[in-house]
């Protein structure tokens, strides 16, 4: 019988999948858990990428109602800040991180997919905050997704509650790459492929750079920018760059 979670190394890139059909691979407790294990796991190793992926006819439902209803205040804040530590590991961490959809990404399911640094879906996706047609507001689902896609939309969706299929989520940035679902792997590997080239140290002090000047206003944003430009140009990687080009040669990474 598979683990819940799938967690296989393929060369330089760490598969995750979340391998809960008949839960619809909903985020419970537990399933959180395994997630933020394997994610903190992998940021530790020489990994370059990692694809988040699901099984069975769902991506991820989201947060899973018979773990929430079961739960006083305290319990469900417990439950919302493991599920963000989720989150924002995806963003800390210094591989570059892909979600693969092949189906219904909804709630909590769609916030991981707007976490992830990139995401590739097939034509059989779907993504919808359902908390807008019913009782329980999508709060925090909504805080990534509004800043992949902007105001208006993250309105339609948290307000509609209707599921947005896979060309209109690439239409609004949700999601980089739109493949038939026959080419989904092909996809995501080409994408992880040119993404993941280059010195490994200088792109996760860049991943970790983006998101700190994003949002920002722009003043405070070179600011940032500015500092961690400058201070790689000193870095062995950054030296190599520079030098290859200039000799018309081949960089030489160490890392």
């Amino acid at each position: 019988m598979p683990q819940p979670l799938g967690v296989v190394r393929d060369g330089d890139v760490v598969r995750i999948t979340m391998r809960r059909p008949e839960r619809r691979n909903a985020l419970s407790e537990d399933h959180l858990r395994e997630l933020l294990d394997a994610l903190r796991a992998t940021a530790g190793t020489d990994a370059a990428g990692v694809v988040i992926g699901g099984e069975g006819p769902v991506f991820s439902a989201g947060h899973d109602f018979a773990d929430v209803a079961a739960r006083d205040l305290d319990g469900v804040r417990d439950l919302l800040r493991l599920c963000t530590d989720v989150m924002q590991q995806v963003q800390a961490m210094p591989q570059v991180v892909i979600a693969r959809v092949h189906a219904l990404a909804t709630a909590a399911g769609c916030q991981l997919v707007a976490s992830c640094d990139l995401a590739v879906a097939g034509e059989s996706a779907g993504f919808a905050l359902p908390g807008g047609k019913g009782g329980w507001f999508c709060h925090t689902p909504a805080v990534p997704v509004a800043r992949a896609i902007g105001r208006k939309r993250l309105m339609e969706m948290a307000l509609t509650g209707d599921v947005v299929d896979a060309a209109t989520a690439l239409d609004w940035g949700l999601v980089n790459r739109l493949v038939p679902d026959a080419d989904l792997d092909a996809a995501v590997d080409a994408l992880m492929a040119r993404a993941t080239r280059g010195a490994r140290a200088s792109k996760a002090r860049g991943k970790q750079v983006l998101y700190a000047q994003l949002d920002r206003p722009e003043e405070e944003a070179y600011d940032v920018a500015l500092a961690a430009m400058a201070d790689a140009s000193q870095t062995p990687s950054a030296r190599e760059g520079m030098a290859a080009f200039l000799e018309k040669r081949p960089a030489v990474w160490a890392d």
